[in-house]
């Protein structure tokens, strides 16, 4: 009988990872301008002098900004599958902070099916697994390939 692994988010703190995904980005409470990774100590807007933020979850959906294919096995911290498969990674502007951020597009996905400015989403899947975890980071899905 075999058992089912625990998920574990492969970045601690990037993500919700119970119930619906959502990254975890920051806004300054200043200037009212989001980050992510999340930001603890100093705006990142060059004209702020901010240093509190909250943190908030940010927009799961945006459009794709860029993308391209990745044919080698990015370096460590990275932990590439065995045998490595080519991986297609995406730029996405969310809805609500206007703000790009970086993600794999999900497996199943060809290069050809994407076009800038289309519907992405973000989702939870998983990067790798070891004997006893399955360890899970944000992706990003063109709508259409839920709806479609």
């Amino acid at each position: 009988m075999s058992r089912q692994k625990k998920q574990i988010p492969a970045v601690d703190g990037w993500f919700v990872a119970d119930g619906e995904a959502a990254l975890l980005g920051s806004r300054c409470k200043t200037c009212g301008s989001y980050f992510f990774p999340k930001e603890d100590f100093f705006c990142r807007n060059p004209s702020c002098k901010g240093s509190e933020f909250d943190e908030v979850p940010l927009s799961q959906r945006g459009r794709l900004w860029s993308y391209t294919d990745n044919r080698y096995p990015p370096p460590r911290p990275y932990v590439a599958p065995e045998p490595f498969v080519p991986f297609i990674v995406a730029a996405v502007e969310l809805d609500t902070e206007k703000m790009v951020v970086l993600g794999q597009i999900v497996a199943g996905v060809a290069i050809e099916d994407l076009k800038v400015g289309m519907e992405m989403e973000l989702v939870l899947d998983p990067l790798y697994e070891d004997d006893e975890n399955e360890y899970i980071v944000w992706k990003w899905r063109p709508v259409a390939a839920e709806e479609g």
